[in-house]
Formats: structure tokens, sequence, C-alpha cells
């Protein structure tokens, strides 16, 4: 059961495994492109190519969904990033239970954007861990577990690209285990436990009253969704890449003033700090240098990125 890409890999390791693959459950098809005509889920493409059988039922808590998967009969169900949560008789149904793999240090970033809260919050360390799965929201015991360090530098489709296939390797050692029951489950603390939400819109709003740092790391989790944005002009302007300057202001800080010197665009933010836009992306434009828009739009002395609305 998977739907993002995240999950391809553990799909793909399953299969050139020799893991007997009854089906492939992953979400509708949805409407999306500029057309929005409707578009396959990464885990669906991929189990067409396997020539593995397809499901995408619209919901778990029908009689349907219940004839579905008594049809196929499952020992286990390995989850990840499916997108909803199981049902307790979809759990009971199993042999070996339903398995799911996170992209974090459970019980830490516990939902739905472990990744990119990470990355937002300016860990330098994370990883994936399997868990059986349980009526919570990652709330289930653990299983294994493996950490990665994470760079300065990262971006969240980076990191996620790392962490699906530590994860797709994970994975298969935890089937393998489970089954020749050489691990047992171990509880996670609930005192350690903190909170990853889905991502909103204003979750990208950028305030310049933040230091360098934060800012910084906003960028690199917030791209491509929600992407992380500032106005300029009453235009909105998407920050998709910057790096922390290693000199701080000399005079007192007003965030979000906007400096050219040596052909970089520095923006001032918190505590003295500031920033190098090294991409953005004008509205209705295309991405440009931070020189390239500081030149076309002609920055005057004293002019500054004001923090959007969050409506």
């Amino acid at each position: 059961m998977g739907t993002s890409v995240f999950a391809v890999p553990t799909l793909v390791r399953l299969f050139e495994e020799g893991f007997t693959i009854n089906g492939v459950i992953t979400q509708p098809d949805k409407p999306g492109g500029r057309g929005q005509l409707l578009q396959e889920s990464p885990v669906k493409k991929k189990a067409r190519e396997l020539h593995l059988s397809i499901y995408q039922p619209i919901t778990l808590k029908d009689e349907q969904a219940r004839a579905l998967f008594r049809a196929l009969e499952p020992e286990m169900i390995v989850v990840v990033a499916y997108g909803k949560i199981l049902p307790t008789w979809l759990l009971d149904m199993p042999r070996f239970g339903a398995v799911n793999l996170h992209g974090s240090l459970l019980p830490r970033y516990r939902g739905a954007a472990p990744i990119h809260w990470a990355i937002a919050n300016g860990e330098t360390e994370t990883g994936v861990c399997t868990m059986q799965v349980d009526a919570g929201l990652d709330t289930g015991p653990v299983y294994l577990c493996e950490k990665t360090s994470i760079d300065p530098s990262e971006t969240v489709p980076q990191l996620s690209d790392r962490l699906a296939k530590m994860g797709a390797d994970l994975m298969s050692r935890t089937i393998r285990s489970i089954v020749q029951g050489t691990v047992q489950p171990q509880p996670q603390d609930p005192g350690l436990a903190t909170q990853a939400p889905i991502l909103k819109k204003f979750h990208g709003i950028i305030d310049w009253r933040d230091p360098a740092i934060a800012i910084h790391n906003r960028v690199r989790a917030f791209n491509p969704w929600p992407g992380t944005v500032t106005r300029f002009r009453d235009t909105t302007c998407k920050i998709l890449k910057t790096k922390v300057a290693v000199s701080s202001e000399t005079s007192p800080a007003i965030p979000g003033r906007i400096a050219i010197e040596n052909r970089v665009l520095y923006v001032s933010c918190g505590d003295g700090t500031r920033i190098e836009v090294l991409e953005i992306q004008p509205e209705n434009r295309k991405l440009v240098s931070g020189a390239d828009f500081a030149n076309g739009v002609r920055i005057q002395p004293g002019e500054k990125f004001e923090r959007l609305t969050d409506n």
C-alpha cells in the first residue's frame, strides 16, 4: 500500500527479492497539471511496469474494500506513504500484521511531513524506521531504525530520495526478521514524541525577522511545496535557493532590507544576520539568479522584501 514516489524503491526491492505481491493498493488518480488531467500515482506507474495487480479503492470504510482485501488474502501488509489511516479491521486481517515505513527516527516527527519538518527545524540527523501499524498516527511499536546525517545544504527532494532507498533495504530486512521471528517491536516513548503536521501554504511565508539560518532551513524544506514566498513591490516572489551569509550586518538590521554587493543579493534577517538569495522566481516569470533579479528590477537603496499576509 503506497502512493508517493517515496514508496517506489520499497515496491521495487520487494519485487526484485521475490516476495509474492498479491496486489498493489494506491490512491485513486487525481487531477493535476495545467489541464487538470487525471494523474496516476508514482506507485501505480511502477506497479504497471512490473505487471502487478493494481487496486485503487476510493475508501477503506465500505464493504467493497473489505471484500477486496478478503480476496487478496494478505499474510502481511506493507505500507509506505499510502496517505490514509488503515481501519482496525484491516490491521487485524494479516497473519503478520501491517508494517509501515516512516521517514524519521520515531517517536520524533510523527505525521505526514517528517522529512520537511526535520530540515525546517535544522536537524542534523534523521533516518527511517519500520513500525507495526496500530490505530494511532505513527504511534505503533518500532521494529528497526537506521540513522543518517543531514547535510547543511540538503533539500527535501535530495534527502527524501536517500531515505526512500534506505527504507527499501530496511523494510526488506524487517519483513524477513518478522517472518523468521527474530525481531520484536519495541514500544515508542510518548514523552519523546514530536509532530510533523501536513504542510499548509502559510508555512512557506518568510518572516525576515527570523535568523538567516532559520529562513535558509525553511527554503530547503518547503520547496517545491508549499514554496517559500515573500512580497516585493506588491508582487509575490518565490525564494528557491539561499545561502547563509558569512558576514553579518555592520549596522542595526532592518529585516527584509535588500543589498547588492559584488553581484550578490543579500537580505537582512533577524539577529543581525544576512542571507544570500541564489535563486528567485518573481510572480508569473521565470526563475533567475539573485543577481539577475536585482539587475532586472533595479533595486533602489533601502528597498525591502515584505512579509505576505497569511491569507
